[in-house]
């Protein structure tokens, strides 16, 4: 049977399109992976990005391209520590209705954070929790109630019928309070690691109460318990986290290392524009910030004889000389990037947390035959 060159050309482009949508995702998981993700993200209800990776994502947007150049990629000098991806975990614990005696509860809560999505040879350099509060700061009572804030680590999960306070759990802050603040940090810095090490992580318990201060021989419930009320506008805990991926950090030393002179000549060897919009690739759901960015490409002669503008190893000056007395049995040295910049991306991960990670050679800078 013949088949008709219409459908033949059909059944072609059909079966190119195949081929083709498999490389397409094969080239996709490929990238995913550099990233750190398994597939690509599909946040189902996006939180809200934290105001601390709004801030630092701004700064090095808007950083002078003389000082990229000069900006350590492996550090954030913000925390001032090492570091080249900054997470934010949200809260997936919940309230634990307890009772306790020997001083008036006004909130108790499991805090849990999933820290199983940090790639093992990522090396954890800070972990800051932080709990929130809908208002700046409440009035405390003249007679001498303060409040005091309790956060134990947990060792061993609490059966059914068995109270919180019993055994498996270690004191780690203790502090008191004449005011509570919209914002409070600690640093978990060493809890955080010892829950990879160990891969044992059961999560912390935060307990907030009101002491009776002068009161407290003889409370008087009815002042605490109005107290206790304005807990009410807790909002919620979130813990980030600054890791430090080694293999990125060796790129960006051995790309600050090189300078190069910029090619001018239409002709030559030389990077031209690219744009490059997440929208385009259907990435645009996951991807915050920026929506794209100038990526560039190289393309040009690498023509006999190379000149110090081309950017040329002594490999491809000898390349090029034996090809010009061989045309067809060597080729010419190709143009390709020699000094490449990085760019930071906001996205939500596979769990929907919100990520700001430093990319190391992401934008070419420029370009050289090789």
């Amino acid at each position: 049977m013949r088949l008709l060159p219409s459908f033949s050309a059909g059944l072609a482009w059909a079966l190119l399109s195949v081929v083709l949508g498999m490389e397409l995702s094969l080239q996709e998981s490929l990238l995913l992976k550099s990233l750190g993700l398994s597939t690509r993200p599909s946040p189902k209800t996006p939180v809200p990005v934290p105001s601390v990776l709004w801030r630092i994502f701004q700064k090095r947007k808007t950083l002078p391209s003389t000082n990229k150049d000069l900006a350590d990629g492996c550090r954030v000098e913000e925390f001032n520590v090492p570091g080249n991806i900054i997470r934010v975990f949200t809260d997936q614990g919940h309230f634990i209705h307890n009772g306790q005696p020997q001083r008036l509860l006004c909130l108790q809560k499991r805090l849990y954070f999933n820290l199983s999505v940090l790639e093992e040879s990522e090396r954890l350099t800070m972990a800051q929790l932080e709990i929130k509060f809908s208002q700046n700061s409440y009035h405390a009572s003249s007679q001498g109630q303060v409040f005091e804030l309790r956060l134990y680590q947990t060792f061993q999960m609490s059966l059914r019928g068995m109270s919180s306070h019993e055994h498996g759990r270690e004191l780690l802050v203790e502090q008191s309070f004449a005011q509570l603040h919209k914002s409070l940090l600690f640093n978990l810095s060493g809890v955080a690691k010892g829950w990879r090490t160990q891969s044992r992580n059961l999560g912390l318990i935060l307990e907030i109460s009101v002491s009776g201060g002068d009161d407290a021989a003889a409370p008087r419930t009815g002042r605490l318990q109005s107290l206790c009320t304005s807990i009410d506008s807790f909002v919620d805990t979130s813990l980030l986290v600054v890791t430090l991926s080694p293999q990125q950090c060796k790129a960006s030393r051995r790309r600050r290392s090189a300078h190069y002179t910029p090619v001018t000549p239409s002709n030559l060897c030389k990077p031209r524009r690219l744009y490059i919009s997440f929208s385009d690739v259907g990435w645009e759901n996951w991807i915050i910030a920026p929506q794209g960015y100038m990526a560039n490409y190289c393309l040009g002669e690498c023509p006999f004889p190379l000149t110090a503008e081309l950017n040329s190893t002594n490999h491809a000056i000898l390349q090029t000389m034996v090809h010009s007395l061989d045309p067809e049995g060597t080729p010419q040295p190709c143009c390709v990037p020699v000094r490449l910049s990085p760019i930071s991306i906001l996205y939500y991960d596979n769990n929907d947390n919100v990520v700001l990670r430093h990319y190391e050679d992401m934008v070419v800078d420029e370009c050289g035959c090789r």
